[in-house]
């Protein structure tokens, strides 16, 4: 059982709640994989068949790299954001619970956008449930800066300000692709090649 402190103004060291979001992540990662082990490539009698077969799993591989590699980049933010987060408190952690919830939900939600593309809920279910895992991470940090006193003592405010743009750019990009993925699809989410230059186009006129 883990022991809780009483005192109001207590606070936590960051290594369970690390430990437990890196698991998360490697997990919900690990999952995306079943998408592709439980497609049936049905009757193969050829090697042109089974390439013609392979292609057709196009949309398959697509979102599994898509959210493969967007988990992986978001579990980047968070390591890079602890190695500054000096303690945790209870909002801390919640927020990082509700991140963790939308994270698990993407095995999910890439089978929704492959598996129903043809409608706007499907469509949706990726880009929404990465926009709001990406909310949380943002709020997360921003109650971090609020806090910065006794979460981030070793970061002065601006550059506690500055350091949150990348989440802040990634939260952008997320919007739009959900506003342009009924339209164009999972293609939207090749705006997120734009992170880079956006965050630092943010952090030079934050600064």
């Amino acid at each position: 059982m883990i022991r809780q402190r009483r005192h109001p103004a207590a606070t936590q060291r960051t290594t369970r709640l690390e430990a437990f979001t890196d698991g998360v992540f490697a997990i919900a990662a690990t999952l995306l994989v079943l998408d592709l082990t439980q497609y049936s490539l049905g009757k193969v009698e050829s090697n042109a068949q089974m390439w013609a077969a392979l292609a057709g799993m196009y949309e398959l591989f697509l979102n599994f790299g898509l959210s493969f590699v967007l988990l992986c980049l978001m579990w980047m933010v968070h390591v890079q954001q602890f190695e500054h987060v000096a303690r945790v408190d209870a909002t801390t952690v919640w927020l990082n619970n509700a991140r963790l919830l939308f994270i698990v939900l993407v095995p999910f939600a890439t089978n929704l956008t492959t598996e129903y593309s043809e409608w706007l809920a499907g469509r949706l279910a990726m880009p929404v449930t990465f926009f709001l895992a990406i909310l949380f991470s943002w709020l997360q940090w921003g109650w971090a800066v609020r806090q910065r006193d006794v979460l981030l003592p070793d970061m002065t405010k601006d550059d506690a300000i500055a350091y949150g743009r990348s989440s802040l750019s990634a939260l952008i990009i997320s919007a739009l692709v959900v506003v342009l993925a009924p339209w164009i699809g999972s293609i939207a989410f090749l705006l997120f090649a734009l992170d880079g230059p956006f965050t630092r186009l943010l952090r030079g006129r934050n600064s």
